[in-house]
């Protein structure tokens, strides 16, 4: 069948589709979700600029099946700077042994001296006070603690390169993906759950009441990466939440830090079909407002057609960079989980297109509040629906606001990588059916001839 035929089929389909009753999506007969497959092009940011293929190319030799942390760090390894091709099968556990046996927090502070109760009376604020960071024996011994779980859950992963989940339910639990420095990776149908930092550092000096932070993204694209496609994953920090985490000094032990992060230069990344959930720090794009870390120029990212159900913040949270945010479904729950901020950051010298999304406030928020300004002073916030009504967001962020701070329209760029766009009246729904990892039938959808 001719490409031409099988999209008219394709189309076809998708308008028999819209007639069933109750206007049930249904999902023409496309073909599945697959290893070799590349980022479509102009499918967002990552499809610029020569693309993004990722293991594409791999040889018979460099497809690898892994079902425990070791087989993943040999297979990462094997491959040197040749495509390669992980398949993920079952969940992974990354705290674990040579063995791929899952170890405990304090299995991993063995012999460090780090003790968390020693920790907690060494830097109660009540006797060390709240003028100064901990340091001393026990500070130590946290920072040796946390090394060795660094060692075990964060993984570089070389150039041209494709992860992806098998079967359902594959994925990795703790792990941080580091996609650091290098070019054309993609993250596909993969389950990230449960990030954890064993070893949160407290910080009296941090905030009006101190913190404790945590380190960790459950993907981080940093130091100049490009050509990064995150697809099809499923991000969550079940089934640790943070309303399971303790309280100590008054403040949540906090153990998860961001589920994708885009800093330090990086450029040209597509995030697309994913479902976030139960997350408080979702994403960062540029991690300072300082210029020196490279990002001006940099930080080009498309978000589109992802989930985030039950979130708290950064769905993005945006500096410097050009950052397209289009067809995403938010839900916001009364009861959820994290406690919500807000949705979209406009930050330090950003250039945000927030349009055609749709967000169910759940009664939680107004409009006005889904934008937060943070040293930004231009947005563009076009053909958005709430509750299921068009609003304009920067208008209403704007609403009773004085003259000079309020958002003025950007108009520093248009973008044209969105071969992939709905109605705003459908995003719910197509992204409510077709985002995180898929298995059998790749969603083939109603509305325009959008494949992901």
């Amino acid at each position: 069948m001719t490409r031409t035929l099988a999209r008219t089929a394709a189309i076809a389909v998708a308008v028999l589709a819209l007639a069933l009753p109750g206007g049930a999506l249904a999902a023409p007969p496309v073909p599945t979700i697959t290893e070799r497959q590349t980022l479509p092009a102009g499918d967002g940011w990552a499809s610029a600029e020569g693309g993004t293929t990722g293991g594409a190319d791999a040889a018979p030799g460099d497809v690898h099946d892994v079902s425990t942390r070791p087989e993943l760090i040999a297979a990462l390894a094997a491959s040197g700077d040749a495509p390669s091709i992980i398949r993920v099968h079952g969940s992974i556990p990354m705290n674990a042994d040579e063995d791929g046996e899952p170890i405990t927090c304090e299995e991993i502070a063995e012999g460090t001296g780090y003790d968390l109760d020693a920790y907690l009376e060494a830097y109660d604020p009540e006797t060390w006070g709240t003028d100064r960071e901990p340091e001393g024996e026990q500070e130590d011994a946290r920072a040796a603690a946390a090394q060795r779980q660094r060692a075990l859950i964060q993984v570089d992963v070389p150039a041209h390169t494709t992860i992806i989940g098998a079967e359902p339910g594959a994925g990795l639990v703790g792990a941080s993906l580091s996609i650091r420095g290098v070019d054309d990776v993609i993250i596909r149908n993969l389950v990230l759950a449960d990030t954890y930092d064993c070893f949160p550092a407290w910080d009296p000096t941090d905030g009006a009441e101190g913190n404790w932070n945590s380190e960790y993204d459950s993907v981080r694209i940093v130091d100049g990466a490009t050509h990064v496609w995150v697809d099809h994953n499923a991000f969550t920090d079940a089934p640790m939440t943070d309303d399971q985490l303790p309280t100590y000094f008054g403040r949540t032990f906090q153990r998860h830090d961001g589920a994708l992060d885009v800093t330090n230069g990086s450029d040209l990344v597509t995030v697309s079909w994913n479902t976030f959930r139960d997350h408080d720090k979702l994403t960062l794009v540029g991690s300072t407002d300082s210029p020196d870390r490279g990002d001006p120029g940099h930080l080009r990212v498309t978000f589109h057609h992802n989930l985030y159900d039950g979130v708290g913040q950064r769905a993005p949270r945006v500096r410097f960079g050009q950052v397209d945010v289009y067809n995403n479904s938010y839900v916001i729950r009364e009861d959820q989980v994290v406690g919500f901020g807000y949705l979209m950051g406009v930050g330090y010298g950003s250039h945000l297109r927030i349009e055609s999304n749709a967000v169910d406030t759940g009664g939680v928020v107004e409009a006005g509040s889904l934008i937060s300004v943070l040293k930004g002073t231009e947005v563009s916030a076009r053909d958005n629906l709430v509750d299921h009504r068009r609003v304009d967001l920067r208008a209403a962020y704007n609403a009773g606001r004085p003259a000079a701070e309020q958002l003025t329209e950007d108009t520093s760029w248009e973008p044209a990588l969105r071969s992939c766009r709905d109605r705003v009246q459908q995003v719910a729904g197509v992204v409510g059916a077709w985002s995180g990892p898929r298995f059998g039938a790749a969603p083939g959808r109603i509305g325009a001839d959008c494949r992901s």
